[in-house]
């Protein structure tokens, strides 16, 4: 683990015995799992059916991932970096017989079709950027297309732990008898496990912490009515759903001492894309005086993007917004505007968590610190 000499701020981790976070995670499920060897397939827990029911979803090439990803089969932008790392293993896999060049283009090939697959959340592009380039040190395509299966299996393993570590760096921070609110879910659903905003309530209440928790429903799509509430429930830990628009009635009651949300990429300022929302969380907290954190692994960091100005924003279809299980919302011939992400300026965010201690406060020269 990178020194905290180098983080802007620092919290002391809680770290319960080994064992006890586990054993709140058992009941819910895997969002991404590898099943066999070099011949195996990917699985993904296919999230659209959640809460009502648990299916996974094989996916055998490359066309199958890309589904997954772009119809939020799996989403949370670390659970997707994951997945679209196997998703480069499968898709040159079918060239290892090739010829080298042949190989080559093929591996280039599949790079850009998974990382177009959603243009927000850096963890996609960096996982499958990671898998390729390990996997081209190997002049052999057989031996390279191994290689991409044993970092994809790496990325994995890797991104558990650093939620891990972020949950133990955050859990302090959680209010004992308190109220935390957190907006989409950036929980174990998200990631390969433990979550990243989720992780440290994971953590807390674990070490014998007990507070409450408000998930805000997240439309269009619910992901924290549907997902949120879901795992923390299942994890014994007490959450309540609010519709997004009771935020502010709820922080105004003063029922919630913390704001800890997920990211789906961080400028190299702290300006941080997240779910649509969480602008408006911000400001919320911002105004009645609550900290507001945000929770990402190193990955989500995107040094190149200077502030949040250069974030695509991925706009998806308007069908989410103007219908819902099926029955229209809005009456025909009316236009929906569905943005999938906001950005929230540095300046309203109290600190950043990472696997490698707190960003606080939330300054360019704080974020070069913790990238090392």
């Amino acid at each position: 683990m990178q020194s905290s000499a180098k983080t802007s701020a620092t919290v002391a981790p809680i770290a319960p015995s080994t064992g006890r976070v586990e054993s709140l995670l058992a009941r819910v499920p895997r969002a991404v799992r590898w099943v066999g060897g070099t011949d195996g397939e990917l699985e993904l827990l296919d999230q659209v059916a959640l809460p009502g029911e648990v299916r996974y979803v094989r996916c055998c090439d490359v066309p199958a991932v890309i589904e997954a990803i772009r119809m939020l089969r799996v989403r949370g932008a670390p659970a997707i970096g994951v997945a679209a790392g196997f998703g480069f293993y499968i898709g040159v896999r079918a060239a290892a017989a090739a010829d080298a060049e042949s190989y080559r283009a093929k591996a280039e090939r599949v790079a850009a079709e998974l990382i177009a697959a959603r243009p927000t959340a850096v963890n996609l592009a960096w996982a499958v950027r990671r898998v390729m380039r390990a996997a081209l040190q190997e002049t052999m395509p057989a031996a390279s297309a191994a290689r991409a299966l044993r970092e994809a299996v790496g990325i994995a393993a890797e991104d558990e732990a650093v939620c891990r570590r972020i949950g133990e760096h955050g859990a302090s921070l959680i209010p004992d008898g308190g109220g935390v609110l957190t907006h989409c879910n950036a929980g174990s659903l998200a990631t390969a496990a433990y979550g990243t905003a989720l992780s440290p309530m994971y953590v807390a209440h674990a070490s014998g912490r007990r507070f409450r928790v408000f998930a805000d429903e997240t439309r269009p799509l619910l992901q924290g009515a549907r997902l949120t509430a879901y795992e923390l429930s299942a994890a014994g830990i007490d959450v309540s759903v609010l519709c997004d628009n009771a935020a502010a009635s709820v922080m105004a009651s003063g029922a919630v001492q913390l704001v800890i949300v997920g990211a789906d990429r961080i400028a190299a300022n702290g300006d941080t894309a997240n779910k649509i929302g969480t602008l408006g969380v911000a400001i919320l907290a911002r105004h009645y005086g609550i900290p507001f954190y945000v929770a990402a692994p190193r990955s989500t960091f995107d040094p190149a993007c200077p502030d949040g100005s250069g974030i695509p924003i991925e706009q998806r279809s308007e069908s989410e917004v103007g219908s819902m299980f099926g029955r229209a919302l809005i009456p025909p011939g009316v236009r929906c505007v569905n943005p999938a992400f906001d950005v929230t300026p540095a300046g309203l965010i109290t600190g950043i968590l990472t696997e490698v201690g707190l960003i606080k406060p939330v300054t360019e020269a704080g974020i070069r610190g913790i990238l090392g």
